[in-house]
């Protein structure tokens, strides 16, 4: 998404090559920006290669895993120069969708004699973005000023159940000084994106998403001040049942950088 901010000054504490994605860029690139801020601020060196693209995510939800291998083999070799020089720390998304399929990756190009072994490493080094949490919290502290008022968050299927990082975000952002709160259902429901299904499900994506938004802004006389997730998919979806703003959490982070 555009020109990038560089990282600061002096050696950064880390090398990451990030994932631009599809979707994202297209709709929803203030995202993208924020993160790279972010990572710039907190002394992370973040590598945008040449060449890569979808995840594969998307494909593979409808079916088309050949197609979805294609992607993936795409990113592989766009990625592959930036591993072979080394000192690339870790793989970053920060669509816990698209960061769900690349820890995928590994298992599934398994069989392919080409790919199988970066495949594999890709694998090992992918993090979702709120995987760099500690880091930036330790980083950032001090130099955050948060803005009043309660953020309501939902967790993404494919962050809690698909990585199995549930708390990260209200973990980090709490001792950041951020005010988050989840529904008042149990936080497993999904809000209705799910893969694919906001696009070719309506009919089931619609009511869950209803479902959804009563448990996120209902819970206090006052609505929140916006409801955070971590993935586009849900950003998305949400956003188009509710007039509250919907946004990432690394938006809500960098703007209240200081």
């Amino acid at each position: 998404p555009g020109p990038r901010p560089q990282p600061l000054a002096g050696k950064p504490r880390a090398k990451v090559l990030v994932l631009t994605g599809c979707v994202e860029p297209a709709l929803a690139p203030a995202i993208g920006h924020a993160s790279a801020r972010v990572l710039a601020a907190a002394g992370i060196e973040a590598v945008f290669a040449r060449g890569q693209g979808c995840c594969g995510a998307l494909r593979q939800h409808l079916a088309d895993p050949e197609g979805a291998r294609r992607q993936m083999r795409a990113n592989l070799d766009a990625w592959r120069p930036h591993l072979e020089r080394g000192g690339v720390d870790a793989i970053i998304s920060d669509a816990s969708g698209c960061a769900l399929m690349l820890k995928d990756y590994g298992h599934l190009l398994a069989g392919d004699l080409r790919y199988a072994l970066l495949a594999a490493q890709v694998s090992t080094l992918a993090r979702d973005l709120s995987e760099m949490l500690p880091v930036l919290a330790r980083a950032l502290k001090g130099r955050v000023q948060p803005s009043p008022g309660v953020l309501a968050y939902h967790p993404p299927c494919t962050l809690q159940h698909g990585q199995k990082l549930p708390g990260m975000v209200e973990k980090y952002l709490g001792q950041l000084g951020f005010k988050l709160r989840l529904a008042d259902e149990e936080v497993q429901m999904c809000c209705g994106a799910g893969g694919a299904n906001m696009l070719l499900q309506p009919d089931i994506a619609a009511p869950l998403r209803e479902r959804k938004l009563g448990h996120l802004l209902g819970q206090e006389p006052e609505r929140p001040a916006a409801i955070v997730s971590a993935n586009v998919g849900c950003i998305l979806h949400l956003q188009a049942g509710t007039d509250v703003p919907v946004r990432h959490w690394i938006e809500i982070l960098d703007s209240a950088l200081v």
